[in-house]
Order: structure tokens, then sequence, then C-alpha cells
């Protein structure tokens, strides 16, 4: 389960704070296919990123599995995101250098050897990218760079996805993908939070949020 207590996230500028989430409590169950929706500028990624253990909130705490995340050194975190979490963003945020199958690698906490190249390429597979194992990201097309994303998050079987506007790059064809391959993972046992403008995955959520001015209204 995640709990979010009383979270607070501020931001100092120059001119004045802005608060992005203000007194947040909320509980989201395992296996809960959750999503999080309100329009721009009211606080969805900064949650997201807060129960990601990627931005600290101002107070308040999280807990996942009954672990205060930030309670814990920053090496432990990022442990525990690695084993636990695994992340999906709208910008794919894959190394432009590396292949297919070593963008899939590159997750986190991953031993490179030959039974975790064997698992890369299995999900490579069944996510319809077997042909494209060696091209780069430039020689993919967006949706093909997503499921690339899609399969860096999940090799490593993590408890949690988080996803942050997954199919905002994307066409109607390749959003309906995205979406059903989160769907396919939650089936399976896993926990979904995603982040979205659109409607796309509102027939498989069992839990919805909706945000404004940092506030669930």
């Amino acid at each position: 389960m995640i709990q979010l207590h009383h979270i607070n996230k501020t931001f100092n500028s120059l001119s004045k704070p802005t608060e992005a989430l203000q007194d947040l409590n909320l509980d989201i169950n395992e296996r809960a296919f959750c999503v999080i929706r309100g329009p721009s500028g009211s606080g969805k990624t900064t949650l997201l990123m807060c129960i990601g253990g990627m931005l600290k909130p101002s107070s308040g705490t999280v807990r996942i599995q009954g672990q205060d995340i930030y309670s814990l050194k920053n090496n432990e975190r990022s442990r525990f995101r690695a084993s636990s979490i695994g992340f999906v963003f709208q910008s794919f945020y894959l190394v432009p250098y590396l292949n297919v199958v070593e963008n899939v690698l590159l997750s986190g906490g991953l031993v490179k050897d030959g039974n975790e190249q064997h698992k890369a390429t299995e999900l490579i597979d069944q996510l319809g990218l077997s042909d494209r194992i060696l091209h780069k990201p430039s020689e993919l097309s967006a949706g093909e760079c997503q499921r690339v994303a899609l399969a860096r998050a999940l090799i490593h079987q993590p408890a949690f996805i988080l996803a942050d506007e997954p199919t905002g790059n994307l066409d109607p064809e390749n959003s309906a993908e995205v979406i059903n391959i989160l769907h396919d993972y939650h089936k399976k046992g896993g926990t979904v939070i995603l982040v979205s403008h659109g409607k796309d995955a509102d027939r498989y959520a069992d839990h919805m949020i909706v945000l404004e001015k940092g506030k669930i209204i």
C-alpha cells in the first residue's frame, strides 16, 4: 500500500513561493490501477515524483509497503526505487547512443549477466520489438520508443509502475497499445499509478484522483 499523510510541497522562487501540493492525504492499495487527472499546474507530476521517491515533500510522510521512504538515506532510497518501482515518462528518456536491448538493461539495479540479457530479449519480443532490438532511439518511431521505455520499467518486475503522461506524444493507436501493456501488467498483480490528461485508461481504473491547485477535489 502507498500512504501519503499531510503532504505539502512548496517551490521557492524569486517572486513568491508556489504551493504545488497542499495538505494532501491519500491511500492507494496494492494492485490498484490509479489514474491521476487535473489541469496543467495542478500538481500531478509533483505528486507522482513524491510517491516515487524522487522529490522530497516540504512536510508530511510517504510510506510504501510500510516504509517511510524519505527517512531512508539517498543510496538506500535509490536501491528501493530500483527494486520496487518502474518509471515511464512522456519523453521516454532513452539514451541516444544505446540500442534497444542496451536501453532496457539500463534499468537500475540490474546485473548485466546472461540471464538478464535473456529476460530483456524475451520482453522486447513480447512487446513486438524483436526486429528492432539493435536499433538506436533515433531509428525508432515514438510508439516504439515508448515500448522500449515500458520494457525498461518492467524488466525487474517492480511492484509499482509510475507513469507520467506515457501517451502524451503518441497517436491514438500507439496510445491504446501502451495502455494495454500497463493493463496487462496490472492484471498480473502490479500496481499502476498513471498521470493523464486523456481518458484512454479510464475503463481500467479502479481508483481516480482529481487534483486542482495542489489539492484533491
